[in-house]
């Protein structure tokens, strides 16, 4: 490559970028991808290496820009071309029949409705110039919004140049940021692990992401995007038509919109989705119904707030009504306090709810909660019931109300609630066993020192022992101690201490993970060894050098600095040092090995001759790709060694996953 001409290397790049844009399209917009995640990888990667040689001839709408990697101190707020007015709304139908009524008396009879998805998301806008994405621009105030275009950039449904040339020089399309189920569980566990309060609801979470500083964290939540209104000067004349030829210039438009003859045929859209929609992977809470011609539209006109020629109708969000037995108060590892409602159990969209959650004192304080109240609990858009309201009708004679508790349920220690944040928690750090447990369980856990042997059963067993009272201690474990507890044979022994060797050799950014701080979860540990390069310069970090981290805000670096300077974190990260534990990056970390393998998820089955599975699993990620434990549609490859089970290869095969050897592995990393 070294050898190549800049006309050469510019003639390269703009195919590679024709290629991979067509295959982004095929994979996040048709769902029918025509060729391996591997070989667009390399694709992608020979494109990431010429661009750097030849650096001028880089361009924003590059599929290289959807890494991400920006760091954006703040967004500089953005007039919008179009106002961005919202819809009115309404959740009966006699009012759709009102609105159906007035629309007939300014343009006769004579039209169509355009009914779709109502995507529960966040608004955004984008402008296109001459095909290539020029600008994305959030909803604001509706006259003015944020340009959050780098962290657009990389959402892989967003095309950066459209497809074919039939396109105005210049045109708005709009449509609704959105985050699918699993992940917003995956980012909710996240949070919840490191102490962060979880978001409410998938829309919550792409509104919190879509604003982050860091665009590689922004690429890394997997955001996605539905279009569904164009803006400009266009020769079609219909919405329906519009969306169509939205769809060609390389669009994601939603399958699920159809034109309707009637207002009866609206009703029986709304009807059906009303059924269906708990099916799908991301969230709606209605239905738009929109008159169909462009003409016909603007004859309707405007009130000051909403256009009159469309409406949105809202599903109630699923409610039942019960009886609050009791408040309960868990302990999270990092001292989060969260009420629990436990309720009379009550069918609820297909489940039986038996609890909910209350988040915080807040949250109890507005609902003016009292023991033994009939409240009403929703899922309405939210993954865990919760609590909307009470029926003040039914409270009982005498009724307390729920005070939220002053001290730590399973320690005694007076809670603190810092200034600015929404939950108690509490300071009693070596002495609350849920929170020694729970720093145990995630020490031990996967994906931070990864130990077998020492699962939530055992950790308890050796903490009623008194053998564990820290993490340090499991370095310290005697053989003659365990042997006299209940399911230790030798050979659990001699395994559990194999495990504990071997994770002594867990990189840096794993440990520091690992050890539990409060706020920094595996992706922020990432972020901090990288920067820092060891412990020790963490800890000799002054704040304001830890908030000038990359996404490191005040309240993560204010953590970390109170963390290395604890007494008792001091002594317990002396005493790991001293057993062998990785505190600072190696020489090939320091390099970062590559982003060979990035976006490609793994799963390993079977036994290797070159690799033990943990160092395999390392290289993986240290190459930028995933391991996985359980396939799936969205798995790359199975990595398959000897005596791999049959089940595993049945179900790649049947996912027509690409099943590879260790030699092949071996290859890829060439």
């Amino acid at each position: 490559m070294s050898k190549i001409s800049e006309k050469e290397a510019g003639e390269k790049i703009k195919q590679l970028t024709v290629d991979l844009n067509h295959h982004n399209y095929l994979y996040y917009v048709k769902a029918q991808p025509v060729i391996s995640d591997y070989e667009f990888d390399v694709m992608l990667q020979e494109l990431i290496a010429l661009e750097k040689q030849f650096p001028n001839l880089l361009t924003t709408e590059s599929p290289s820009q959807r890494v991400g990697g920006f760091i954006s101190k703040e967004f500089v707020t953005v007039t919008h071309s179009y106002p961005m007015m919202s819809l009115g709304n309404t959740y009966s139908e006699e009012e759709l029949r009102d609105f159906d009524e007035r629309v007939r008396k300014v343009i006769g009879s004579d039209f169509e409705y355009v009914c779709e998805l109502k995507f529960d998301g966040v608004a955004i806008g984008l402008t296109y110039q001459n095909g290539k994405l020029l600008r994305a621009v959030t909803r604001g105030d509706g006259v003015r919004g944020d340009d959050v275009t780098t962290n657009v950039r990389t959402i892989r449904s967003i095309p950066l140049s459209l497809m074919g040339n039939n396109f105005p020089d210049k045109f708005e399309i709009r449509g609704e940021i959105i985050l699918d189920k699993k992940t917003f569980e995956r980012i909710n566990a996240e949070r919840a692990d490191i102490g962060e309060t979880p978001f409410a609801n998938p829309r919550n979470s792409a509104a919190g992401t879509l604003k982050l500083q860091d665009s590689s964290e922004v690429a890394r939540r997997k955001l996605d995007c539905f279009l569904y209104a164009l803006y400009g000067d266009f020769d079609f004349s219909t919405h329906y038509d519009g969306l169509k030829m939205a769809a060609d210039w390389g669009f994601k438009i939603s399958e699920h919109y159809q034109l309707c003859k009637s207002i009866e045929d609206v009703l029986t859209f709304i009807e059906s989705w009303r059924k269906k929609r708990d099916l799908l992977p991301f969230d709606i809470d209605g239905i738009v119904i929109k008159v169909n011609n462009f003409r016909q539209q603007e004859e309707l006109g405007f009130t000051a707030k909403s256009p009159k020629w469309a409406i949105a109708y809202k599903y109630k969000a699923e409610s039942a009504s019960t009886i609050l037995n009791s408040v309960v108060y868990q302990v999270g590892r990092t001292g989060t306090i969260t009420p629990v409602a436990n309720l009379k159990p009550v069918l609820l969209a297909g489940t039986t709810v038996k609890r909910a959650s209350l988040h915080n004192a807040d949250q109890i304080q507005k609902l003016d909660l009292h023991m033994h109240d009939t409240v009403f609990v929703e899922k309405g858009g939210e993954i865990i019931p919760k609590i909307t309201g009470v029926d003040f009708s039914m409270r009982q004679a005498g009724a307390k109300p729920v005070s939220y508790i002053t001290h730590c349920p399973e320690c005694g220690t007076e809670l603190i609630r810092l200034e600015g944040e929404a939950n108690h928690y509490c300071p009693n750090e070596e002495g609350c066993p849920p929170q020694i447990k729970g720093r145990l369980v995630h020490f031990t856990s996967r994906k931070a020192m990864n130990i077998d042997g020492l699962g939530v059963e055992t950790i308890d067993q050796l903490v009623e022992a008194e053998l564990l009272k820290n993490v340090a201690d499991i370095y310290h474990l005697k053989s003659e101690k365990l042997l006299q507890l209940e399911r230790m044979g030798e050979k659990t022994v001699s395994n559990l201490f194999e495990a504990i060797e071997k994770s002594k050799q867990v990189p840096f950014e794993r440990v520091l993970f690992a050890i539990g701080i409060r706020f920094v979860g595996d992706t922020t540990a990432k972020k901090l060894a990288r920067h820092f390069g060891s412990y020790q310069k963490i800890s000799q970090a002054t704040l304001e050098e830890l908030i000038q981290t990359p996404e490191i805000g005040d309240k993560i670096a204010t953590s970390i600095f109170d963390f290395v300077r604890e007494l008792e974190n001091i002594k317990m990260v002396e005493q790991l040092q001293s057993a062998g534990l990785q505190f600072k990056l190696d020489k090939a970390a320091m390099q970062e090995a590559g982003s060979k393998l990035k976006g490609l998820s793994f799963v390993i089955t079977g036994v290797f001759q070159k690799f033990e599975r943990d160092k395999l699993k390392e290289t993986i990620e240290i190459n930028g790709g995933k391991v996985s434990g359980s396939l799936s549609s969205k798995t790359s490859y199975l990595l398959a060694g000897s005596d791999c089970g049959p089940a595993k290869l049945e179900k790649a095969e049947k996912l027509k996953i690409n099943i590879i050897s260790e030699d092949d592995f071996l290859k890829m990393l060439q």
